[in-house]
């Protein structure tokens, strides 16, 4: 049967080859300027659906039977990571290659051995799995403790969004160290997709942190973050202002977003801008704006709105 759309059936409607290769012409032109959205003659970028494969084996490798796509048992589980662990890091070496190679035909570099610093960071990421595992107990717990509506630790790695939101930054802060380019961003805007939450890769996160709901949480590059730290839902951790250079473009690197010592509580909708330091066990109340430091111990709210209430007449 023919598929018929507006009186003509769709075996007969036809382009002319003029259109085609105008059209053609015309795209084919705006990929000479060089500005960045096309890759052709270049070397091959890393695949992102080999990449988010990568970084499920390592989420599996800090949760071990939580995905649902692997059981374990305690007389097999050594052979089952090892198995993981084998795979991931072949994946990763050929993934962060690609991507150091991108890097050194966009700078011209000369020297650089390509083979011994992704195998550097590859042995880096997986390396930092125990430790990592460590510290995400500890990003439970917080949880658990900072959430009446937690029923149980299974179900807060199992749907908190918060906590894979983490789990995924501290993976790629890991090779954000490394120096490896692409791939660390890569990881956290795919978290960032899945969860609503924004966190660089190069944020310092420290133990117990937990960031309840999450959605709209935005924390930047930046940004150094202690111990027990509880974030609610749209908060942002941002730069009021971008330094610049003598020639008007701006320094990268430079700090510019907010510190926040031990024990700090930032409540909804609260906004916190450039390089400014939250001191130990400071409360800052929802929907603040704060560009300057405050000291330990310090609550900041805003007053309460002025509400007009009116009762409508049956």
């Amino acid at each position: 049967m023919q598929k018929c759309t507006q009186g003509k059936c769709a075996e007969t409607v036809t382009v002319s080859c003029d259109f085609v290769d105008a059209l053609v012409g015309r795209i084919c032109d705006t990929y000479q300027d060089g500005k960045g959205i096309n890759h052709i003659e270049g070397f091959n970028l890393p695949k992102q659906s080999e990449v988010l494969e990568i970084l499920h084996k390592l989420v599996e490798l800090i949760f071990p039977g939580f995905s649902g796509q692997k059981t374990y048992s305690i007389l097999t589980v050594r052979y089952n990571i090892g198995e993981i662990i084998s795979s991931a890091y072949i994946e990763l070496y050929d993934q962060i290659f690609r991507s150091f190679r991108y890097n050194c035909e966009m700078k011209n570099c000369k020297d650089c051995d390509l083979d011994a610093i992704s195998e550097k960071a590859a042995k880096a990421i997986l390396d930092s799995i125990p430790e990592i595992r460590e510290v995400m107990k500890l990003d439970i717990e917080a949880a658990f403790e900072g959430d009446p509506a937690a029923s149980s630790l299974d179900e807060i790695v199992m749907s908190y969004p918060g906590l894979r939101a983490i789990a995924i930054q501290r993976l790629s802060h890991v090779l954000y160290h490394e120096g490896v380019p692409l791939i660390p961003r890569m990881m956290t805007e795919y978290a960032h997709s899945v969860t609503g939450i924004d966190i660089h890769p190069g944020a310092h996160l420290g133990k117990g942190i937990f960031i309840d709901h999450g959605t709209g949480v935005v924390i930047g590059e930046t940004a150094q973050i202690g111990d027990n730290v509880k974030i609610y839902q749209g908060v942002t951790l941002g730069a009021l202002s971008f330094p610049k250079d003598a020639c008007g473009k701006i320094i990268k690197g430079a700090k510019r977003h907010p510190t926040l010592e031990d024990k700090v509580t930032i409540y909804s909708g609260a906004t916190i801008l450039g390089n400014v330091v939250i001191g130990r066990g400071s409360i800052i109340g929802g929907n603040v704006w704060l560009t300057e430091s405050v000291g330990p111990g310090t609550k900041i709210t805003i007053p309460n709105p002025e509400l007009t209430i009116q009762t409508r007449k049956k």
